[in-house]
């Protein structure tokens, strides 16, 4: 059950891993009691390559233990049946989560023709069939409609709330879930391959909010049949690229190597700013921000900007401010007193 764009809390690590005894089919539970690393403060970003199989919570938790950071996030759910571009943020740059996730995402995924599904996707349980089969025209034929600012009803396994209620828990409670259709954004969608009757591979690029379960059922009912994703992998998430990516498995031999083979995978905070204008501060202009005050923007040359701004002092981010009128006001203040991955890059 893949939402595209919804936001999760940090998962917070779990104090020892339990495993089940296959001996005892599952009723005697041993706890791992390996002693963990300290935790220490850690700022950056993880752009990793989620495998499909692993929650977006527990991939945020082996990041966190990998780096024994003590704070991490992530910029947008992927569930289990999905991969890709998972960006994970660790200390300061949860700070920067909300400009990742407003940024454009691209998906490759998979609709298999034939079958609705209650989930939408290829975890759920067939709620309607069909012998029907789109042509390769049908399909490319259907797909503009789907671009631009269009209504999206989500899918009613999706972590939208009902009443205080997650719509998913109410799903698999039995009850009737029914969701307003919302406004969304497609900027580009188009089918890449169709290797067989029953599948067809698209890829979109969407804005926050878009739901791919949604397309894919409703793409299946225009074509006058059904259809669910089977397959979904994110490509990017704003100035996050695929080719960036990097897997567990390659994380973990860079923590067993040492500190400096793993902070080589640490992307500054500064990179999910890049969208932001940057306006360049005095050291007392730069006091006066971090004390809470604002700051005018003075002199021939300064800039002309409304909204979030990055401010650097000196060639350094420090601070993310609303700008208004030629005044900045501090909106989101970074502590660099901490600068563990500075100090281990430089020594690397």
């Amino acid at each position: 059950m893949t939402a595209m764009d919804e936001d999760a809390p940090s998962a917070p690590e779990a104090a020892g891993t339990e495993q089940t005894s296959p001996a005892r089919g599952g009723g005697r539970r041993e706890r791992d009691q390996r002693p963990r690393a300290p935790k220490r403060d850690v700022d950056g970003w993880v752009l990793l390559d989620k495998p499909s199989g692993m929650t977006s919570t527990q991939a945020v938790a082996v990041v966190k233990r990998l780096f024994a950071a003590k704070k991490a996030g992530h910029a947008g759910t992927l569930d289990p049946l999905a991969s890709g571009c998972l960006p994970i943020a660790l200390g300061e740059a949860t700070k920067t989560v909300p400009y990742v996730m407003d940024g454009r995402k691209t998906y490759r995924f998979t609709v298999r023709f034939g079958q609705e599904m209650d989930t939408d996707d290829a975890e759920g349980r067939m709620v309607a069939e069909s012998v029907e089969r789109p042509t390769d025209a049908e399909i490319r034929a259907a797909l503009p409609t789907f671009l631009g600012e269009i209504m999206q009803v989500p899918p009613a396994y999706s972590a939208l709330k009902i009443d205080g209620n997650r719509a998913y828990d109410l799903a698999r409670e039995g009850a009737s879930v029914k969701l307003e259709a919302r406004p969304i954004v497609i900027h580009r969608i188009e089918m890449v391959e169709r290797p067989d009757i029953d599948h067809a591979i698209l890829e979109a690029e969407c804005g926050k909010g878009t739901y791919v379960r949604a397309i894919a059922r409703d793409l299946g009912r225009m074509l006058g049949t059904r259809g669910h994703v089977s397959m979904l992998r994110r490509a990017s998430v704003g100035n996050f690229l695929e080719e960036d990516l990097i897997g567990v498995d390659e994380l973990t031999e860079r923590a067993e190597a040492g500190d400096p083979a793993l902070f080589e995978a640490l992307d500054g905070v500064e990179v999910a700013l890049e969208d932001l204008v940057g306006i360049s501060v005095s050291p007392s202009d730069a006091h006066r921000l971090r004390c809470g005050q604002p700051v005018i923007l003075r002199g021939r040359d300064a800039p002309v900007v409304e909204g979030h701004v990055a401010v650097s002092c000196q060639g350094s981010l420090f601070a993310i401010a609303d700008a208004s009128g030629g005044e900045i006001r501090p909106h989101r203040v970074f502590n660099w007193s901490r600068s563990v991955p500075r100090a281990l890059k430089r020594s690397a």
